[in-house]
């Protein structure tokens, strides 16, 4: 009964994607049907009990859940064996693909939702400095994640904004779009216009926290908005912060950055946003400077709960070999 579910809910982001996934996912729905069918034996069940629990933590899970994975993304073929399903490593000065899988192919993208939600706020002219209030209407109903701005917390606009891109804080950003102008429609609606206007043509929002797997977006049009949220000195900031001391009524509280890579001394990071919902898979965008080199790096929908950091530190590492390998092989010049 359990496979049968899981098997229904991997329908569910196949018709979440449309049209916009490939032809795989045909194929990887069929193979899923026989196997479920064929799990529906009781002696089966018993059999395959004990094996379930550990697969469904990492790759059961995203396998099966993912859209990425339902529409067999995964099964490109990739040199640098990446767990991400979709991926895209521009130079950011001459915007030349230095690396890509499936850049094109248009999946849920999760809390990456918030860099356009920031976006929209920093150009929105109202107060960084006036007080908004959490409300009933920014509790997560869809996934039912946790936070620790219960109703009736009071912070500023600016950080509010803070929270949403260093901590992925949903609540923070559901009360930045329902402070705007013309409440949560007109927040949204600017978004999509913002996409249109950066060329972003594939790219859809419905909500500004991500928590919606109707968000949608390919590693192309991302990298896209990564170069223009990179513009924005205050999105720079706020997303690379380690960490936040927050006073949250008598009490001071702590948060943290959602990418580990932004302590990491072996990065040197100018503006990144994590993502992670079932449908979407674990999600990563940045720019970084590499050998010497200002990048643009998309991973949407990775498998396992660390692969979206292992999979940077492959790419970083095959930037820097790659680029040490030409400066060597040029020919030495006469003083």
């Amino acid at each position: 009964m359990r496979l049968l579910t899981v098997f229904s809910q991997a329908l569910i982001a196949l018709a979440v994607c449309g049209a916009t996934l490939p032809a795989l996912a045909t194929t990887a729905a069929s193979h899923r049907a026989h196997r479920a069918s064929a799990a529906s034996s009781s002696h089966a069940h018993a059999r395959a009990a004990s094996a379930r629990r550990p697969v469904r933590a990492a790759a059961y899970e995203s396998a099966v859940q993912s859209a990425g994975y339902a529409a067999g993304l995964h099964e490109t073929a990739d040199p640098l064996m990446l767990r991400s399903g979709a991926a895209l490593v521009l130079d950011q000065d001459t915007n030349e693909v230095l690396y890509s899988k499936n850049p094109q192919a248009v999946l849920p993208i999760a809390s990456l939702t918030k860099l356009m939600t920031a976006m929209v706020v920093s150009e929105g002219a109202q107060s960084l400095e006036e007080k908004l209030t959490i409300t009933e209407d920014d509790i997560d109903t869809e996934k039912g994640t946790h936070s620790r701005l219960i109703p009736g917390t009071q912070l500023s606009r600016g950080t509010m904004l803070h929270l949403a891109l260093m901590s992925s804080e949903n609540r923070a950003a559901n009360a930045l779009g329902r402070n705007y102008p013309g409440g949560l429609a007109a927040f949204v609606a600017a978004m999509n216009a913002k996409a249109q206007v950066l060329g972003m043509a594939d790219t859809h929002y419905v909500e500004p926290t991500g928590l919606s797997s109707r968000n949608q977006s390919s590693a192309h049009d991302l990298a896209l908005l990564v170069n223009a949220a990179h513009q924005v000195p205050l999105l720079r900031e706020y997303s690379t912060t380690p960490a936040l001391d927050v006073e949250l009524g008598s009490r001071q509280v702590q948060f943290h950055t959602t990418d580990r890579l932004v302590a990491n001394p072996a990065w040197d990071i100018g503006l990144q946003k994590t993502g992670f919902i079932n449908e979407a898979g674990q999600c990563l965008v940045m720019q970084a400077q590499l050998a010497g080199r200002k990048l643009i790096m998309v991973l949407l929908d990775s498998a396992g709960r660390y692969s979206r950091i292992a999979d940077a530190e492959r790419i970083r590492k095959w930037i820097t070999a790659h680029d040490k390998t030409v400066a060597d092989s040029k020919p030495a010049t006469a003083g």
